[in-house]
């Protein structure tokens, strides 16, 4: 810990005994020493204090005083990336540097002697009521019975329970009818689990099903599965409401009180019905949370109803009917199946009862009203799985024991006990069904009659008020859930033009917006009246959000990232795997066609937002998934070995870009060659003295990294703190890159200003071409005409970052701001002008001239061809010059394009290069002269001591034996000058072999007068490469 010495203050401990602010810390004003100010001497550098990032302290901590903070809630919540400083929290630096008050960043101290128990500091009636505000109302939260089992077993219980599972029961029999019961209640647990531990990964916000999936899986699939759960769920507010409007319809035939027509009358039912619920749902989630509790006693009324028809004594109508009360011959012939009609077989029906097993997300779609989702959706979500599978298994068994399959419903059926000529079970209680039976004309019965359960019922109008309820439960869960689920989709702006409905109303951030557009898709498909078309579409999209949440669950588990901590335990991820197969085989088995659309629109969705990238960064599983396989392929090609035909994959780059957005034509050019190809690392060297601290150096990494990105440029950057540039540079050669995926080539920008800079910063760039060449880098040069360092332009636009002024074409220095300064906001460095570049346009037909004037390996080919692969470069013509003499042009230009064949290439227009030993121009000779003699020691040929000692302390100069012994390589470079302007004045860019100085012998302003010489009033972009001398290319095959 940081220990602050003790010091007796009162009048501060009274004020707050357990945390106070830095300004009671120290107690008194800047310079001037407070009563808690650290003892004379104390560690640290003063030349640099610091102030704390957080705003209060504690005093007295197992018994001393310090700065360090116990744990605490507030430490940990809304942190949203690693390494964000918690509320209260100090920093590193606060720790181990002297403390200095910082006015602006203090607030008032806030007392509260029991902070040791990790509950939050205040709530938000506290805040508000601190700033003089009204209280903020508490919103309505429901627990897990109100809030999620009720509701999910009224959204799981339908029509389909009342009106089909007698007639399931009667096709598959009672075993097979139990089996599909079973199976689909597999699907369901499994999935019911992988919520469970899923929502009790971490705090659990509003948006149900779209946030549980988009937190783990990423804003690919949750946005996607998102918008189409939303959609599901409106529609299938209409499918609900069009259900009980055909009961309600049914009712009035019957009583032949119809309003206009059948088809009509579904309309006007439907339309008044979800009006109704949409008022109840806009009074708010306690009206709406109350109705659903009506909701569930009616249908528990019925069921008891129904089970107390069961006991009863059958009439001599419901015998007609088929009911004789329990009887176990009936449940043995009930027991076996006896398959009929088209749907007749098992995963006939399992399509048909499938449905009636879903609705287990409706509790998870409302996790914004829940008092505790972690401990609410678990729990209440399996207790409803359950439950309903129990009274489905009863209900199965139960009226299969009491109703025989065939039944003519006639009194005049009634015979005596064994009189011939009948046959089936129901002679043996006094009735004979068999004519019908034999013809298949029997009205009632459990193959014959759906509405046997309110046949069966102690009192029949019980059963549809049931029914009444179980379609009105399920619509108004659904007209619930998708404006939740849409709200949240709309805040996480995934998809253009929604934000609109994203807006909350009330204490509970109630979706108005989004309960009035699921009020009209409802309205529309209720009015289309024809929802047997869309209902397998809705079914497959709830069947896409079980696959998707199960392999979440899957997904984070096989990671094993360390944030995947469910506190709920009892899942397994192979369960969970299983779960999201079988839910995709099932969605082909209720309706393949069905299916298809389904994954056709989540696929469309899908892609939409991978094409977007959304700025939103959640921890989600395919990142820790993404990391695990880059690691894990990264350590396996470490055991690899290098081939050439490879070349580690394309040329590996460490650019000196500084920051990148200072040099883009520089950035533009290396991403070209090596974007999807091979490694390109930004490197930026921020010269500060060794003991200052960069707090704003991981801030602006963050903001470059993000202008890259916004520039389209695959690559990373990565940057040093270091005395000077060259040591800046050498621990980049030697430390970038991560096993195999290392860097091979140093690619840098002409450092144009030489004959003006700091005599140091010219040994210092040359330097750095010597340490590359060193660490057995390859080294690419490049210049242009106007120059590559755009920070002036940056700069004028109010932008933070200031360029050192000694090397402003060399790619990396930038020098430290005062860390007392306001910090560099990550948001404004990736917001820098994305300054256009000419490697950023169409080349056209113009030419690539490669200058191959010596054997590098091949390096100097290599790139130009990789250039001549990309869009923009692919009308190019790419010509190589290659130096010969006259006698023998035919020869050597035969030799070379042989060479070049066999590298395959496919270049083929070579020239030889005769004239490249005439002596220069003598104007050329004289400006070269000129060139290089500010820079001349000026020695008279004295001996190699007495001129070390003229050369103490500039090491730079030049020497007259230096300038006499490299005459010729000098006057080399003035007539390649004077060829490159002949030849290559309108080429899009010329590739020239980098002449390379001796270490030791040839001076830095001598090498520097070489490059300049050779480059000089040249318009096009110069690349002067030279490789480590290791083959790059070859033509063999292995």
């Amino acid at each position: 810990m940081a220990e602050l010495p003790i010091a007796e203050h009162p009048t501060a401990l009274s004020r707050c005994s357990g945390r106070f602010t830095i300004s009671t810390l120290l107690g008194m004003e800047e310079g001037s020493r407070g009563p808690y100010a650290p003892a004379e001497g104390a560690g640290g550098d003063n030349t640099h204090p610091t102030h704390l990032s957080g705003s209060t302290f504690c005093t007295r901590t197992f018994g001393y005083n310090t700065v360090d903070v116990v744990p605490a809630y507030e430490h940990y919540a809304n942190s949203k990336g690693v390494g964000d400083a918690g509320k209260g929290r100090p920093s590193l630096a606060d720790l181990h540097s002297i403390l200095k008050p910082d006015p602006g960043r203090l607030r008032v101290p806030v007392c509260d002697p029991q902070r040791s128990n990790g509950a939050p500091e205040t709530g938000p009636e506290e805040a508000a009521g601190e700033l003089g505000r009204d209280p903020v109302p508490e919103p309505v939260r429901f627990g897990w019975v109100k809030g999620v089992m009720i509701r999910c077993m009224l959204n799981i219980w339908g029509v389909i329970l009342y009106l089909r599972l007698p007639w399931i029961t009667a096709q598959a029999g009672i075993a097979l009818t139990w089996l599909i019961i079973l199976m689909s209640v597999t699907v369901t647990t499994i999935t019911g689990l992988s919520i469970s531990a899923i929502s009790t990964n971490g705090k659990v916000k509003s948006g149900g099903t779209y946030f549980l999936i988009s937190r783990s899986l990423g804003p690919e699939l949750g946005g996607s599965i998102g918008l189409i759960f939303a959609f599901a769920n409106a529609v299938a507010v209409a499918m609900h409401t069009v259900g009980f409007a055909e009961t309600v319809r049914d009712l009035l035939q019957e009583h032949d009180s119809l309003i206009v027509d059948p088809t009509n009358d579904i309309r006007i039912i439907g339309v008044v019905t979800v009006t109704v619920l949409l008022g109840i749902s806009l009074a708010g989630m306690e009206w709406e949370a109350k109705a659903q509790i009506l909701f569930f006693l009616v249908i528990l009324v019925s069921f008891i109803n129904y089970l107390v028809g069961t006991v009863i004594p059958a009439t001599a109508e419901k015998q007609a009917k088929g009911f004789f009360s329990y009887r176990a011959d009936i449940f043995a012939q009930n027991f076996v199946p006896n398959w009929r009609g088209p749907d007749g077989s098992f995963f006939g029906l399992f399509s048909i009862f499938f449905p009636s097993a879903t609705g287990i997300l409706a509790g998870a779609n409302i996790s914004g009203d829940l008092k505790d989702p972690a401990v609410a959706i678990p729990k209440g979500t399996l207790m409803a799985i359950f439950w309903t599978t129990m009274s489905y298994l009863v209900l199965s068994a139960t009226i299969g024991a009491c109703v025989v399959r065939d039944a003519s419903g006639s009194l005049n059926d009634s015979v005596a006990v064994g009189s011939p000529g009948c046959e089936g079970l129901a002679c043996g209680f006094g009735w004979n069904f068999t004519a019908c039976a034999q013809r298949q004309s029997c009205r009632y019965g459990l193959s014959n009659y759906y509405q046997s359960m309110s046949m069966v019922s102690g009192f029949g109008p019980l059963i549809t008020a049931g029914i009444f309820g179980a379609t009105l439960s399920s619509a108004l869960a659904c007209l619930v859930s998708a404006p939740k689920v849409f709200q949240c989709l709309c805040r996480d702006q995934l998809y253009p033009l929604i934000g609109f409905f994203g807006k909350g109303y009330g204490r509970n951030s109630e979706p108005i917006r989004g309960y009035m557009l699921t009020y009209v898709i409802a309205v529309g498909f209720i009015l289309i009246a024809e929802l047997n078309a869309i209902a397998p579409i809705i079914s497959n999209f709830f069947l896409c959000s079980y696959a998707l949440i199960n392999f979440s669950c899957f997904h984070a588990s096989i990671t094993n990232s360390p944030g995947w901590r469910p506190s709920f335990r009892y899942y397994s991820k192979w369960a969970a795997l299983f779960g999201a197969t079988v839910s995709v085989v099932i969605m082909f088995l209720l309706t393949w066609w069905a299916a298809l659309i389904a994954f056709g629109i989540v696929i469309f969705l899908l892609g939409y937002v991978l094409y977007k990238k959304p700025d939103v960064n959640w921890g989600s599983s395919m990142q820790a998934s993404s990391y695990n396989m880059a690691l894990n392929y990264s350590v396996g090609l470490s055991e690899v070995e290098e081939h050439i035909k490879n070349y580690r994959q394309g040329p590996q780059c460490l650019v000196l870009t500084g920051p990148p957005s200072f040099r883009p034509a520089l950035v533009d050019f290396v991403g070209t060659f090596t974007k999807n190809l091979s490694l390109m690392l930004c490197g930026n060297v921020l010269i500060a003295p060794r003991k200052q601290k960069m707090p704003e150096s991981r801030l602006t990494a963050d903001g470059h990294t993000k202008w890259l990105v916004k520039r389209k440029i695959k690559a990373f950057y990565t940057d040093v703190v270091a005395e000077d540039l060259r040591s800046g540079v050498q621990m980049l050669i030697q430390a970038a890159g991560l096993g195999k995926m290392r860097p091979n080539i140093l690619v840098l920008g002409y450092k144009r200003n030489w004959r003006t800079a700091s005599l140091q910063s010219l040994e210092d760039y040359v330097g750095i071409l010597h340490d590359a060449f060193d660490f057995k880098y390859g080294v690419c040069l490049m210049r242009m005409k106007e120059g590559l360092n755009v920070s002036r332009v940056v700069q004028a636009h109010g932008k933070s970052f200031q360029a050192a002024g000694d090397a402003p074409e060399l790619g990396a220095p930038c020098r430290c701001r005062d860390p007392l300064a306001p910090a560099v906001d990550p948001s404004a460095v990736a917001g820098e002008q994305q300054a256009s570049t000419v490697f950023q346009s169409e080349q056209g037909k113009k030419t690539i001239d490669i200058y191959w004037l010596f054997d590098d390996g091949g390096l100097t080919l290599l790139i130009p061809y990789l250039l001549g692969r990309k869009k923009r470069w692919g009308k190019c013509k790419i010509r190589v010059f290659v130096g010969g003499q006259i006698h023998r042009m035919d020869e050597e230009r035969k030799a070379i394009v042989s060479l070049l064949s066999k590298f395959r290439l496919g270049f083929h227009e070579v020239h030889i290069l005769p004239d490249i030993n005439q002596k220069p121009r003598p104007e050329h000779i004289k400006r070269f002269d000129e060139l290089i003699a500010p820079f001349r020691l000026n020695d008279g040929f004295k001996d190699e001591a007495a001129v070390n000692e003229m050369r103490q302390g500039c090491p730079w100069k030049i020497s007259d034996e230096e300038v006499d012994k490299n005459r010729a390589k000098s006057l080399r470079q003035v007539r390649l000058n004077e060829i490159l302007l002949d030849y290559s004045r309108d080429a899009a860019l010329i590739a020239i072999t980098l002449p390379i100085g001796r270490k030791g012998r040839c001076p830095s302003s001598l090498y520097m007068a070489w490059l300049e010489t050779l480059s000089q009033d040249l318009r096009p972009p110069v690349l002067l490469t030279r490789g480590n001398q290791e083959n790059v290319l070859t033509f063999y095959c292995q």
